[in-house]
């Protein structure tokens, strides 16, 4: 039976604007995306997060342009039990909130894109940005192959480090949790009619 996995993103579901999370002196991380980077980090000390838009809070979310994760003791929970050797956790305090959150920083890269799947891929134009010589500008209909995930249940992928993937056994349990801000595009198995 093949596994499924899933693209997590920002639901179309009224919830707050959390802003990308800084250092607890309020001081900018030098490296502001790399809670998406799919790395192991050293431990970045406390952080906090300040609310750019209030509105219906939510256990699950993405902060900020760079749209780091960040979830509640739930989320985090669900993370620790299903992949606790493919996530970091570290505790971020939330402008006014009481409740524990946590950035979520998946450690794991994976190399599974199955370009000849996908609706659409587009590369970044040969010699526009160096840094980014190889990756993925977008892709649309984004497919992966399941077989080549390593086993992994919560990810980034090579190439395209912009998409937060989860296998099934964590989109489930997530959803048991309830109040997400974040919705679940799957990325294994045929495209749905449109």
């Amino acid at each position: 039976m093949e596994r499924h996995f899933y693209s997590v993103g920002l639901a179309d579901v009224p919830h707050w604007l959390i802003e990308t999370p800084t250092r607890d002196s309020g001081e900018a991380f030098d490296e502001p995306w790399m809670f998406t980077d799919g790395r192991v980090l050293p431990d970045p000390g406390a952080i906090k997060a300040q609310i750019s838009h209030p509105g219906t809070r939510r256990m699950f979310v993405f902060a900020g342009v760079e749209e780091t994760p960040i979830g509640s003791e739930v989320v985090a929970n669900v993370f620790r039990v299903l992949a606790p050797n493919e996530v970091q956790l570290f505790p971020v305090s939330i402008e006014g909130e009481s409740e524990r959150y946590f950035v979520v920083n998946a450690t794991k890269v994976v190399d599974c894109i199955d370009e000849a799947r996908c609706l659409e891929v587009q590369h970044y134009p040969e010699g526009s940005f160096t840094e980014y010589a190889g990756e993925y500008r977008w892709i649309y209909g984004l497919r992966i192959d399941p077989a080549k995930t390593e086993g992994a249940h919560v990810f980034r992928l090579k190439k395209f480090k912009t998409a937060f993937i989860v296998s099934e056994d964590i989109k489930n349990a997530l959803e048991r949790g309830g109040n997400l801000g974040v919705s679940f595009e799957r990325v294994t198995g045929p495209h749905e009619p449109r």
